[in-house]
């Protein structure tokens, strides 16, 4: 019964993590057999946060080992976050309660790899701070990058025309 329970929390803090939609990609390196190593850009909304989205670059190791989800992918990241929409912060956020909270991860090797974004509150300038990194079972990365949000009010206008 208990292994169910903490199974079940598992899945449920899965399940609060954003997915990222990927916006394009650029090739970085030929590859004579399987997929060439790119720069792939994505973009996800904060889950907690309505009216915050961010997009990430990221290096994604191509070849016959990205082609099967073996390749380790560089730890090369950027983000850049903005508010979308109005944002109305939740009392945790407000609070830091939810402080270093991961928003989005993406698993950058098979196993012992991963990217990862976290979110923290700076109530005394009044904005978001996201920070993407990488990690590793036995070593993690120093390469990192961040993006502020300045909560503002936001005003209801139009939307562009596509014409």
């Amino acid at each position: 019964m208990m292994y169910s329970l903490r199974l079940l929390s598992a899945l449920l803090i899965m399940v609060q993590i954003a997915v990222a939609d990927e916006i394009g990609s650029v090739s970085t390196k030929f590859k004579w057999l399987g997929p060439n190593d790119k720069v792939v850009v994505e973009a996800f909304e904060d889950p907690d946060v309505p009216g915050v989205a961010c997009y990430l670059s990221r290096a994604k190791t191509g070849g016959i080992s990205g082609a099967v989800g073996v390749a380790e992918d560089t730890s090369d990241a950027s983000i850049a976050c903005r508010q979308v929409g109005p944002i109305n912060l939740p009392e945790e956020v407000r609070d830091g309660d939810l402080d270093g909270e991961e928003v989005f991860k993406k698993r950058t090797s098979l196993i012992f790899k991963t990217m990862q974004v976290v979110r923290f509150y700076d109530k005394q300038r009044q904005v978001l701070v996201y920070l993407t990194y990488s990690d590793r079972v036995v070593e993690g990365s120093p390469k990192n990058s961040i993006s502020v949000v300045p909560i503002q009010p936001w005003a209801a206008t139009a939307a562009p025309s596509t014409d």
